[in-house]
This record gives structure tokens, sequence and C-alpha cells, in this order.
């Protein structure tokens, strides 16, 4: 997973293999979704050690899951082989998939209302580290392990643990990987694969110029230049204006509308006034509907002074921006009865191993 089909080519040549079982190994792992060389009957019995050896270490082991909504939310948490602890999150609905994956342990954005940036930053993951957590769950899907029967992944969101864009080389390959049609890679479409950032402008705009129409979200969370300083440390060197300026001209180069990600916080950002400054910056680029909000009631942590806004502060808030003619809608927030904030179930996990 962590190299092109070029590179698996001249693998299993300088491995003394001829150069078609490349496209074998491949299709096993990536069409197939075999996670098990040892059952790889196209390849000769001796050779499957040899392989999984080679190329098929475990990434990841899981240590911990969590499930709710009548077990169409999974959660895992799964420790690297530095014992790094990251999470994945399947969301099953009626008519789509999707899993949210992390593409660093910890964060070092240093967001104050967020579980994951409080941990602070660990490393970076491998293309091979994010792309895994993707494989396991079309696995699962594949194999009828979630209500619903066998499925597959539609939506893959670079919404976990972590700042996508700090990572941006391994995010990028792995982007590639999960969308390059089998054997190559997932087969996901790039439709389906949405990219975060709290507003690393340079990667923005890097990521406009590769040819890859994928969605990108702004985690933009206030309007403000002077909340914003405070709750998204990154905008003191990124302020509003450059964000959606980089927001803006994304959309223009690859005609893919740009989600605003807005997370409601009880008392601190969720001022009709801020929604009224918010559909002004938004139009003031021009042809704003380009942009669609995405309202996110905050998933709260234990012991931590951020909640989520009070409903009628959340309705007025949509109310404003509707008004103005600004596309909003409210996520769907899942895993409320689990630890479902980003980063939490980690966080509990290191607490325990630290006891």
């Amino acid at each position: 997973m962590d190299l092109t089909p070029e590179q698996r080519v001249e693998a299993v040549r300088s491995a003394g293999l001829p150069a078609f079982r490349a496209k074998q190994i491949s299709n096993q792992w990536f069409t197939r979704l075999d996670a098990d060389p040892a059952s790889w009957t196209d390849l000769p019995a001796g050779l499957r050690e040899q392989v999984h050896q080679a190329w098929f270490p475990t990434m990841l082991t899981p240590v911990g899951e969590q499930s709710a909504d009548h077990g169409t939310t999974i959660k895992t948490a799964w420790r690297a082989f530095d014992h790094a602890i990251i999470e994945s999150v399947i969301m099953r609905y009626r008519d789509r998939t999707t899993i949210c994956i992390s593409s660093e342990a910890g964060c070092g954005m240093a967001c104050p209302f967020c579980a994951t940036g409080q941990g602070g930053l660990q490393r970076n993951l491998t293309a091979s580290e994010i792309v895994w957590q993707v494989h396991d769950a079309a696995r699962r899907l594949a194999a009828g392990e979630l209500p619903g029967g066998p499925g597959h992944i539609n939506n893959v969101v670079f919404m976990g643990m972590g700042e996508p864009m700090a990572n941006y080389k391994a995010v990028l390959a792995a982007v590639r990987q999960i969308h390059a049609p089998n054997p190559d890679g997932l087969g996901i479409s790039a439709r389906g694969l949405t990219v975060s950032t709290v507003g690393m402008v340079p990667r923005m705009r890097q990521l406009a110029d590769e040819d890859l129409p994928v969605t990108l979200a702004v985690s933009l969370h206030a309007p403000d230049d002077e909340l914003r300083d405070e709750i998204v440390p990154l905008n003191k060197h990124f302020n509003v204006d450059a964000v959606l300026d980089a927001a803006w001209d994304y959309a223009a180069a690859t005609r893919r509308r740009v989600s605003i990600e807005y997370i409601l916080i009880k008392d601190i950002n969720d001022q009709a006034w801020r929604a009224d400054l918010l559909a002004r910056r938004l139009k003031a680029r021009g042809d704003w509907g380009w942009f669609h909000v995405n309202l996110i009631p905050l998933n709260p942590t234990p012991g931590s002074k951020w909640t989520a806004s009070r409903r009628e502060d959340e309705q007025a808030f949509v109310e404003h921006l509707e008004h103005a003619g600004v596309p909003v809608t409210v996520r769907d927030t899942r895993g409320r009865d689990i630890d479902g904030a980003c980063g939490q179930l980690a966080a509990n996990l290191d607490a325990r191993a630290a006891k």
C-alpha cells in the first residue's frame, strides 16, 4: 500500500519473481480484499509466506472497539508498531457507508475544543497505515459483518485524528491508492473522497493542482479572526480571508463545491450575528454557491468546558444562513452514547495504559 503499481512490479522483480505476480498480489489485496496471503491459492504455497513477510506486515492492530446506532456505527482504536493509538469510524446509513479515517497519531493544531488536539502530535502516519483503515472497513463490509448485509464503502473522509495537510505527501499517496481502480487500488470514486484542513493555505493551493477532484472540507469554526485566533490557533498564520480565498480558488480550479465545516459550540461561536457574518464573507467571494456550510453539533468530552449549542441557537444559526441564501445542513451526529468525539477513545486507552 506504500507502493505505486510500477513500484510493485519492480519489487517483485527484485525479489526474483516474474512481473505478473505483482498484479496477482494486488488483485488479492485490493479487489478480493483478502488480508491473509496464506489463502491466496493463485500463488504457489511456498511463495505465500515470502510474500507475506516481504510486503504485508501487520500495520495496525485493533485494540478497542465501540459500537452505536444498533451496530451501524463502529469506532475502532488501532495500535501501530510503535504503540501509537489512532482511530477510525465506520458509519453505515440506509443509502451509503462512510468511513472517517486518521492521518496522524495525535494532532499538532492544538484546537482547544478537540480531544485529539489536546493530546498533541505523536507522528505522521504512513500511506499504508492510512489505507489500512479503509481496507479493513471495506473487507468487513464486503463480508457482511455490519447490519444490512454485504456492502461497500461510498465515502472516505479524512476527518479523524490529525491535520491531513500537515502530512501531505502520505495523505496524497493514500488518496491515490484509495481512488485507483482495481487491482491497483480500492477503486473508490474521487467524488467520494473528502480531505479536510483547518486552513493550511499553501497545501490547499497545492492540492488544487493535483488533478484529483476530491472534496475539500475547511474546518472554519468562526467567521471572525478574533474568535478564530482563539479556537483555531493556525488562524494566526492564515486568517479567515486567506483561508476562504484559497477555498474559493480550489472550487474554481476543480469545479468541486467546498464544504465549510463549522462546529457549533455553546455560547462561543453560535450567535446569529456570526451566521450573518459567515454568510457575508462567503458571498463576498463571488459565486458563493460553490460553498456549502456543514454545521456540526459538538461531541463534548468529559470534563471539558466546551459543549454543544442549545437546539434553539442551532436552529437560529441555520435560519440566518438560509435567509441569506447560503446552502447549509446540520450533520447527523453519531456516536453520542460512546466515546464519540475524535480522539476520545484513543485518549482513554492511553490513559489506561499509563496506569
